[in-house]
């Protein structure tokens, strides 16, 4: 079976575990922000970790956020767990980022940050983003920090410019379903010497250094990696996870979608192991960018045109970190699909507004694109290492699938 997501792994990863490299987090950040074009990178352990530091060493709380209802619900934990209130908005539909005539009509005199999440590796139009947010500065006269979330964008261009270089500051995950990893581990990126000198002396103050035994639990977790994913047995992976209650039970822990917490080790210090990981992936990084960007262009090119499917646009200065397609019965579709050898995911399954944790928070809205898209997306296969030969059989497989359920 085709898996759905894959991180790119091969001996530089593998022998970055058993190799030494004195300050491998410093060089990490150094050489990450280099790769996002900015002067300053601060390392967490998750990227959940770093949104949620920013605001304690702001000392922002009590404050709004205004951010998209349709993204991973983790950016809104951070958000009330530092002890302040999402205010959510909807999405378009035509590139699934934050709605921008909704984001100036949200924000109001207790508005201190706006989170602009470039999903799937679609740019935000960042111009109107500032425009909008140094208006509303001029009016209620205070600091409304942008913090670019590119989770889901590393590379991505507005006209041009890459997204992290907009803002106050860019925000990264770095687990094994982004475009590069670092095993676990978060980034911040910024081009404010003194703001990032704050950031990271707030860090270093009250994040803890893991022992070990974390590390090298994090080591055994990457080397299960390589076979996990390997296509002759992600069959028998799949099925463990749908058909038996072992990892389907072991995935919806980890998750833990349905309630507002961050993971027991999120005030941890990256680890050097995960730093020499993310620096062997950095040696990858504009090919990993440019094999996504070539695959949704294949799939453009034949999928085009068939019925039920709702493409994701082809968008300058888009770096694919997902390839989604909006289809009418999604269940059905991604049986289908398995059926024929190839998963497809569900990535965002929930309107974070709609989530009984969040309800209190939804302001009357409805964020019907939002709770839409929670329905019925599907992203299919896009990571680099896909042969020609796999792309046509899951755009075949999907094509055959239509038919079927149209």
């Amino acid at each position: 079976m085709i898996p759905r997501l894959k991180p790119i792994l091969g001996m530089d990863e593998f022998l970055s575990l058993f190799c030494r490299i004195s300050n491998a987090v410093e060089h990490f950040e150094n050489e990450f922000a280099q790769a996002a074009g900015v002067k300053h990178a601060i390392a967490y352990p998750y990227g959940r970790s770093a949104l949620w530091a920013f605001f304690k060493a702001l000392g922002l709380e009590n404050a709004e956020v205004v951010q998209p209802a349709y993204t991973c619900v983790v950016v809104s934990h951070a958000t009330v767990l530092s002890g302040n209130t999402p205010r959510f908005i909807d999405i378009r539909l035509n590139d699934y980022n934050a709605d921008l005539d909704q984001v100036a009509a949200s924000i109001n005199e207790n508005t201190r940050a706006v989170i602009a999440t470039h999903l799937f590796g679609y740019p935000l139009n960042v111009d109107s983003l500032n425009a909008i947010v140094r208006s509303a500065e001029e009016r209620f006269g205070h600091k409304i920090w942008i913090i670019q979330d590119c989770a889901h964008s590393f590379g991505a261009r507005w006209q041009g410019k890459l997204v992290s270089q907009h803002g106050d500051v860019s925000l990264y995950g770095l687990n094994i379903s982004k475009m590069i990893t670092s095993i676990f581990g978060g980034m911040m990126t910024t081009d404010d010497a003194n703001l990032a000198d704050r950031l990271r002396k707030w860090r270093d103050e009250n994040f803890h250094q893991a022992g070990i035994v974390k590390s090298l639990s994090r080591s055994l977790y990457l080397l299960a990696i390589y076979p996990a994913f390997n296509p002759s047995l992600y069959g028998m992976m799949y099925w463990l996870q749908e058909q038996t209650p072992l990892l389907n039970s072991l995935t919806k822990a980890y998750h833990l979608d349905e309630m507002i917490r961050l993971p027991p080790d999120f005030q941890d210090a990256m680890l050097n192991v995960e730093a020499r990981v993310g620096l062997a992936q950095l040696r990858k990084y504009e090919s990993i960018l440019s094999a996504r960007c070539e695959n949704a262009r294949f799939y453009e090119s034949r999928l085009a045109g068939i019925e039920g499917l709702e493409l994701p646009p082809m968008v300058d200065g888009a770096t694919y970190s997902h390839y989604v397609i909006r289809v009418k019965d999604r269940q059905r579709v991604m049986k289908e699909m398995a059926r024929r050898g190839v998963q497809v995911g569900q990535l965002i399954e929930y309107s974070i507004p709609h989530m009984d944790a969040y309800r209190k928070y939804a302001s009357g809205h409805s964020f019907q694109n939002s709770l839409l898209c929670s329905q019925t997306t599907i992203n299919l296969p896009i990571y680099p290492g896909l042969s020609e030969m796999e792309l046509q059989k899951i755009s075949s497989a999907l094509i055959e699938t239509m038919h079927v359920v149209n």
